[in-house]
């Protein structure tokens, strides 16, 4: 992106005190703002700051409770329900992270499955924080449908993500996060208010063709499975984890908030917690994380490769302080504070510091 960059601090003040204004309490607002600059850091910009605007919509039609806070409906060994009660993904994510992780450390393999839950951000934000803890993760969700499986043409998956993190002793885990679709839903929303195109293989019209409009696979189109045949395979393997085990919704009987803001949606989750310690060495485990990170970096003769989670842990510690956000997003942010009187942060002179 070439927009102006801004303080994160700042920007991550204003997302916070506009939660706040939509009725959120502080720590609620704090941990939601967070988890969006979170991934703004790391570029994963489909779920940065682009999704605050339709969070506070949401809030005002219904479809999230910002005071919800979930609840356990059921424990049996290192199994743990949760129930989110209409809340933050974010905060249903939080509490899950702690109860798996203290249930992995009893059990050595502890597994939170979430219903009634909704988007919960960037995945790695969630198993980035088991990893630090020398726990591994796997976390996949549901979400609004919006892809369609191999050789259909309605939407009857949701994107799927998938999200796997290990502990490493190098500098960060190793960790991918994806969604199971060719492109995220929200890049096909950036794209869109940017007037971008997308990739052709990213999605068909309502037609089902393919195509390169955005708005297209928006307005009655579908995202397509990354893989072909396998990508969808793992989809909707992916759909059952999240959705089955618990009364969670399918993303096919779900009405999706970006169409209908007091939607809400039932998501599902499910996350997977290994303690290392119950595999042996925890840090003998780490380094060998660590040698299959490099071995993978030093795998072409004359140039580096990137291991699964480089890029976005090169990202965030270069965006530490600044960060940059997209035009389209920044106009709507800046809508937002005026019409909540609330400062809005000035961008960065060129050459400050990072």
């Amino acid at each position: 992106m070439t927009s102006p960059r801004y303080a994160a601090d700042a920007l991550c003040a204003l997302a916070t005190s506009l939660l706040e204004q939509a009725g959120a309490m502080k720590s609620t607002a704090r941990l939601v703002a967070d988890s969006l600059l979170a991934a703004d850091r790391a570029g994963i910009h489909s779920h940065g700051l682009l999704r605050l605007p339709l969070y506070l919509e949401v809030i005002a039609a219904g479809g999230i409770d910002p005071i919800s806070e979930p609840r356990i409906v059921r424990q049996f060994g290192g199994v743990t329900v949760l129930d989110g009660a209409c809340a933050f993904g974010q905060v249903v994510m939080q509490r899950a992270v702690d109860l798996v992780a203290e249930s992995a450390r009893t059990h050595g393999i502890a597994t939170v499955a979430v219903q009634g839950s909704s988007h919960y951000g960037a995945g790695q934000y969630w198993t980035n924080q088991l990893a630090e803890q020398g726990i591994a993760a796997i976390l996949t969700s549901t979400t609004g449908p919006v892809a369609a499986p191999f050789g259909g043409s309605r939407p009857v998956l949701g994107t799927n993500p998938l999200t796997v993190a290990l502990p490493s002793a190098g500098p960060h885990p190793l960790v991918a996060d994806l969604a199971t679709t060719a492109g995220a839903y929200g890049k096909i929303v950036a794209a869109r208010n940017e007037g971008a195109d997308i990739p052709d293989d990213w999605g068909v019209d309502a037609a089902a063709r393919p195509t390169t409009d955005p708005a297209a696979v928006l307005d009655g189109g579908a995202l397509l499975p990354f893989g072909g045949h396998k990508g969808s395979g793992i989809s909707v393997l992916l759909e059952g984890l999240s959705a089955a085990l618990t009364s969670a919704s399918f993303a096919f009987q779900t009405v999706d908030i970006w169409q209908d803001q007091s939607s809400r949606m039932n998501t599902g989750h499910v996350l997977i917690a290994l303690d290392l310690t119950a595999f042996g060495d925890a840090e003998a485990i780490r380094a060998r994380v660590a040698e299959l990170q490099d071995e993978v970096r030093s795998s072409h003769p004359d140039s580096p490769v990137l291991a699964p989670g480089d890029l976005e842990h090169t990202r965030l510690v270069e965006n530490a302080e600044t960060v940059e956000v997209a035009p389209s997003t920044l106009e709507q942010l800046r809508h937002l504070a005026d019409q909540h009187d609330l400062p809005f942060p000035s961008p960065l002179a060129e050459k400050s510091p990072r």
